[in-house]
Order: structure tokens, then sequence, then C-alpha cells
């Protein structure tokens, strides 16, 4: 299945996979009210569609993830709290600071990510990027701040490094993100695709319910003492042994055979 609006965003569903891609190559993917708007209506759709185990966040063409927001489409003339605050309390088009959504996010990152495109690269959980990627909130250099990504920042990666990039407005290579902790892996472009498909494939040979619990818990307990986190959430961890999964998992071990998961 495959929506394009005119939003400037393409949501593909094939084999378990959504493909959500921020589509507006002309001003390297960066992204105006209607693209942040078609975006956060995005995870609401793909968290209650059961065919979809996995998504993939990237940007179309070779140049560019998203570059932010887009300052020449008027979008910056309101004040970003009135946007946050009123239209966006999940964070940064609807992902960064959003709790609810339970599929894992892999960001394909083919080029450019700054800005508020870095901020989406800090709502995803695995990040792989191009060799020729270059990560940077560069807002400080035009008078402003990345909100969301001045708090995702310093619980992605160390806080000497993250401060050294948000204090400077610099810009980061690949390597060097994924030295920092925040890239899972780097290659180059033109093998970009298969390396997400190989993560994608190993995330899909688990069990569904199993991804879901795990992200759920790490998401929300990353904050807590792990005592009080297993506390709050032993009934998650009850829930997914209850599940038919748990028993399918063991039985295929047994037999030597594939594990058919089920969604529930």
């Amino acid at each position: 299945m495959t929506t394009h609006e005119e939003s400037g965003v393409r949501v593909e569903i094939f084999d378990r996979v959504a493909t959500v891609t921020i589509d507006r190559p002309h001003v390297l993917n960066a992204v105006d009210d209607a693209a942040q708007t078609r975006l956060s209506e995005v995870w609401g759709e793909l968290q209650e569609n059961d065919d979809v185990w996995v998504v993939v966040l990237t940007g179309a063409g070779e140049r560019s993830f998203c570059s932010g927001s887009d300052m020449s489409a008027g979008a910056q003339a309101r004040s970003n709290l009135e946007f946050w605050a009123g239209a966006n309390p999940d964070g940064y088009c609807g992902l960064t600071l959003r709790d609810s959504f339970t599929k894992p996010v892999i960001a394909r990152v083919n080029g450019y990510a700054l800005g508020g495109g870095m901020e989406l690269v800090n709502g995803c959980d695995i990040v792989i990027a191009a060799d020729s990627a270059v990560f940077g909130l560069v807002e400080p250099r035009v008078g402003r701040l990345a909100f969301d990504g001045t708090i995702l920042m310093t619980r992605r990666m160390p806080y000497t490094t993250a401060m050294g990039m948000l204090l400077t407005g610099r810009k980061a290579s690949a390597e060097e993100m994924r030295a920092a902790g925040l890239v899972n892996e780097v290659v180059p472009l033109a093998e970009l695709d298969d390396a997400v498909d190989r993560w994608v494939q190993q995330i899909l040979g688990c069990a569904p319910t199993s991804v879901r619990a795990i992200k759920e818990i790490a998401r929300l307990t990353s904050h807590m003492p792990p005592r009080q986190a297993a506390r709050q959430y032993l009934p998650s961890f009850d829930a997914l042994f209850s599940s038919g999964n748990a028993d399918e998992g063991v039985q295929a071990f047994r037999e030597k055979r594939s594990p058919s998961w089920s969604y529930s």
C-alpha cells in the first residue's frame, strides 16, 4: 500500500514494514506545517495497523534525510512553543517525545540530518547512516533552539559530546556520531538499503510481542531507578509470557524450525 499526499509525506506498507518518506527533495526534505501535521498523524495510524511491525523513516533522494523546518514556508513565523503545546505534544513531527508508539523505528539517514532532522533521528530506535550523512542541531546559529533535541541529545550520547554540538551548532559526520553512540552502523550510500533491510529482517525474526514490550519498557523507564522500573513494568513482562508467542518460540526451538509469530 502506498499513500502520497500533497503534504509531502509518503507512506508505503509492504511485508510488515512501513516506510515513511519525507518527500520534499526540492528543499532538502525540510518540513512545513502540512508535513509536520501529516507526520504527527502517521504515527497514530501505524500504531493501530497490525500489519505493520517495523517502521523505516527516511528522506527522498540522496542528499538529505531531513533538513529541519522549512524556514522559507512561513512555518517559523509562529513560536515553537505554540506549535508544540497546541498541536504537537508528542514532540517534533509527532515522534520525538511520543511514548505511545511501541513499534521499532529505524532512521535511514541518507544525507543531511540537521535541526529538526537531527531531532527526528533522536526519536528513532535504530540509526543507519550513509557515510556521507551530516548531523547537527544548527538552531543557535539562526538565533533559535532545538527544544526536543536539547532534551534528547544528552540522553543519547555522552553529556560533553552532546553539549559540544548543542552549544556550537556545529555539524558532525556519520562516523563521529557512530563513535558517540547515536548511530548504529555507517555504510556507503549505495549499501544503505541493504544495511537497513538487514536490520529490519533481524527485528522481524523476533516475536513482535517481545519487540513491543522491550521498546515500551526501555522508552518509559530510562529516567527511573532500576527497582522502580522493574516494579512498575512487571505487568508488561508478565503479559508477554502469557502470549502465544512465548510458547511458540520455545516449541520452534525444540522442533528446530523457524517460529511462526502472531502480532498478539
